[in-house]
């Protein structure tokens, strides 16, 4: 039967495409993984791997065997930790993904809170983008994630958290700035900035423009909430801004004006995600909850 080891650095070798990196990744010798390579073929009776001078790819058969060798790999990381938690209560580092558009703002205070109440608990956080941090966490390079709606990915769980409003604001000289009454037709041909279109976010400005018939300004494309929220303050153009943003210390609103339709409104879903029978389901789900009590505090405050 391969090991657990040599079917590491098949997978890694799948990744990488190249030799090398891959060795390094594994903490090996690149003829070590060679090696270990070849005799998983000879072991499995056929080529995984083909070897082209400098480029890597997989046999048809290697990319079969690959992807049964990655939900090997999660399950027996699953059963480390199974073992590790007999002994230990919420320890450790936790893998945890989170949208750029929820973690600056929301984040702080989790981590905060939980490190009062679980000392020995370290989240290692990382932003990025939700439909690929859902695949990542399926491979079990995340152990957890926070991010909107829809998420999918094979093998993982949801647990819903939070809804909250998606917000209009313009700069503070804009005509619309200081109307009392707008209306979804007066937003018509306004110009709205978003972020990459890889984002959740960016595919939901692209919606709410289409209800409001305004555009998405292709040329200015924000790299955070932040940058964003500056470039509608100096007038570049609209945006809409989630409400947890707009509600905290990092974010706010000081530098925009908000603008609520009374024809129109626009909401966003956020959920927490984790592996299905994950060893660690009942941390996940008690830092799942703290983030949704922490989030529904803010956005019910006056």
């Amino acid at each position: 039967m391969p090991t657990i080891r040599q079917l590491e650095y098949l997978v890694a070798v799948a990744d990488l495409l190249h030799f090398g990196k891959a060795a390094e990744q594994c903490g090996v010798s690149q003829p070590t993984l060679s090696h270990q390579l070849t005799a998983l073929e000879k072991r499995l009776g056929g080529r995984l791997v083909e070897r082209n001078g400098w480029t890597v790819d997989l046999t048809p058969l290697g990319r079969q065997i690959v992807e049964r060798a990655r939900r090997v790999l999660v399950e027996v990381g699953e059963i480390r930790s199974v073992a590790r938690r007999a002994r230990e209560k919420m320890v450790g580092i936790i893998r945890f993904g989170v949208t750029p558009t929820l973690g600056p703002y929301l984040m702080p205070s989790i981590v905060g809170a939980l490190n009062r109440e679980e000392p020995d608990l370290r989240l290692y956080i990382r932003e990025g983008i939700p439909s690929e941090q859902a695949l990542e966490l399926s491979r079990g390079r995340l152990d957890m994630m926070v991010g909107p709606l829809p998420l999918s990915a094979e093998g993982i769980e949801l647990e819903p958290l939070f809804r909250e409003r998606m917000i209009i604001v313009v700069p503070p000289n804009h005509p619309l700035a200081d109307r009392e009454v707008v209306k979804r037709e007066d937003l018509a041909g306004e110009r709205f900035l978003s972020l990459d279109p890889r984002h959740h976010y960016h595919r939901m400005v692209e919606r709410i423009c289409d209800e409001l018939g305004a555009v998405i300004l292709r040329d200015y494309e924000g790299t955070s909430l932040d940058s964003i929220q500056q470039m509608v303050g100096s007038g570049i153009g609209l945006a809409v801004l989630p409400e947890l943003y707009l509600r905290s210390e990092v974010g706010g609103d000081a530098l925009v004006r908000r603008v609520e339709p009374v024809d129109w409104t626009s909401t966003r879903s956020i959920a927490a995600a984790w592996r299905m029978r994950a060893a660690n389901e009942d941390s996940y789900r008690s830092i799942a909850r703290r983030i949704q009590l922490t989030a529904r505090a803010i956005l019910s405050a006056d």
